[in-house]
């Protein structure tokens, strides 16, 4: 069985309390209203009471043979036109004198007549010939001497019924009370149905345990940013991959510097420190979504990969030269000129020979060498002059500076590439300086645009997806080195560990 969606829930518990409220407003009310009509019926009843023992016709209708035939008729008038439901004129011992029921008069009064015998006037609820009544009794004075009494008082029945009266509007105001109060919470809990989506608080409190648990879980980084340009979401993995602080939400991303970075747009490279992010940013009904994935092993592996095919690349170019060589010493053999053959084939060894013994003499670690050596032939093939020169000497060769070899790769490679690409000829120096071992690669080219070279995106290709030297730029800090550059002279200079110095 399905359980009830909270919106319902809300519904319910909503209509138990407006009606709860109304309900025990009226009741409330409505006691509150027959006190007030008990003590409105005591003042009147009391007023009346006064007012009848005062006046001089009781005084002077106690002196005649027959009192009740003057009382009678003036009281009631008296209690016709006050509304009252009885007046009753006594004797000091209780004999009535007047009554409404004329049956009554010469009968004893029920009820207290003590208190006004002293000279008090009093109200009590007492149970006579009319039923329950609110009534007042009070003296009738001559002389300073109690000479009869009277009573007046308005029967329960009637306060009751004045009371009934009030149940209609009481209702009337507790059905338009549940009526407003229901019409308001069927308001609000359709709106949190839409907002919940009609589930219940079990549904609502899994699918926050699975929210929490993909975003703490997963690798990729996830921003969401809102219409206003503030960060309403981080994980801990874009908290990571971006170094954000601590109550980074709520923020705008100008002021945690996320502005580029979650700009709209296809997916695109990012460097972050000495991370190589992979970003992608699309829009949603909340604002952007923004994913963030690590690349900078990917990067690497790819950069490692670039450097694999490029000696691909050379060993192929190596090899058709060399197959063209071959093939002309060949048939230099098969027309009996021998001489030239020797010696077209001494010379390519001799130039190999000493190719292969620049390089390796100038640098002794084998990716760095394997590198050059590859790009030597690359920069042949494509018409290049490709010139290595080791400034460090032999006393210090360049296994000993203890560098990343990926590192160095990355950065001697792409420098080496840009220049291959814009000039003629190369010059490549290896060497040391103070404790920090320096590449510099030149061409003769036009140059570049300085330390700005090195932003993400930056290219003379215009193109706009250049990364080459963003990814140098990221190994030289990560080394803690510092890249100068004048013209087209890129000069890269790196701290050599002190466990090799």
């Amino acid at each position: 069985m399905r359980r009830w969606s909270l919106a319902g829930q809300m519904l319910v518990l909503q209509l138990l309390v407006v009606a709860v409220t109304a309900t025990g407003c009226a009741v409330l009310a409505l006691v509150q209203a027959h006190r007030l009509l008990t003590d409105d019926a005591g003042h009147r009843a009391t007023a009346v009471a006064v007012s009848v023992a005062a006046a001089p016709e009781v005084v002077d209708a106690l002196d005649d043979p027959d009192p009740s035939a003057r009382l009678q008729p003036f009281a009631e008038r008296v209690r016709l036109s006050t509304g009252v439901d009885f007046i009753t004129i006594m004797r000091p011992d209780g004999t009535r004198l007047s009554h409404p029921h004329r049956s009554e008069i010469g009968r004893r009064f029920l009820g207290n007549t003590g208190p006004a015998l002293r000279g008090e006037t009093f109200t009590e609820t007492y149970t006579g010939t009319l039923g329950p009544s609110e009534r007042a009794v009070t003296p009738v004075l001559s002389d300073g001497r109690v000479v009869a009494l009277v009573s007046a008082g308005i029967t329960v029945d009637r306060i009751s019924a004045m009371l009934r009266g009030q149940f209609g509007w009481g209702g009337f105001i507790v059905a338009l009370a549940l009526g407003l109060g229901a019409a308001g919470t069927w308001l609000v809990t359709a709106r949190l149905r839409r907002q919940t989506h009609g589930l219940g608080p079990v549904e609502l409190g899994r699918i926050h345990e699975h929210h929490d648990a993909v975003l703490h879980a997963v690798r990729e980084g996830l921003l969401l940013v809102g219409g206003d340009g503030r960060l309403t979401l981080c994980n801990d993995a874009a908290r990571l991959l971006l170094g954000l602080p601590a109550g980074a939400e709520g923020r705008h991303v100008d002021e945690l510097g996320l502005a580029e970075l979650t700009a709209a747009g296809e997916e695109r490279v990012h460097l972050v420190g000495e991370r190589v992010l992979a970003v992608n940013s699309a829009a949603s009904r909340l604002g952007r979504v923004v994913t963030v994935r690590d690349t900078t092993e990917l990067q690497a592996l790819t950069g490692q990969l670039d450097a694999e095919r490029g000696f691909a690349e050379s060993l192929r170019s190596a090899a058709h030269e060399a197959a063209n060589r071959l093939h002309t010493v060949i048939t230099l053999v098969e027309l009996g000129r021998t001489e030239e053959a020797v010696a077209l084939g001494t010379a390519e060894l001799r130039a190999a020979q000493e190719l292969t013994d620049r390089v390796m003499g100038a640098v002794r670690e084998p990716v760095l060498a394997a590198l050059l050596l590859g790009k030597s032939a690359e920069a042949a093939e494509r018409g290049v002059e490709l010139v290595i020169t080791n400034e460090c000497g032999e006393d210090e060769p360049l296994d000993d500076w203890g560098l990343d070899p990926r590192a160095l790769v990355t950065i001697a490679g792409n420098l080496i590439d840009n220049a291959i690409d814009a000039g003629s000829r190369v010059e490549v120096r290896l060497g040391s300086d103070g404790g920090r071992a320096v590449i510099q690669v030149s061409d003769d080219g036009p140059g570049l645009a300085g330390p700005a070279a090195f932003a993400r995106g930056w290219t003379t290709k215009g193109d706009g997806r250049g990364l080459g030297l963003a990814l140098v730029g990221q190994a030289v800090r990560r080394l803690g080195g510092e890249i100068e550059v004048r013209g087209s002279a890129f000069t890269v200079r790196l701290p050599i560990p002190e466990r090799v110095r």
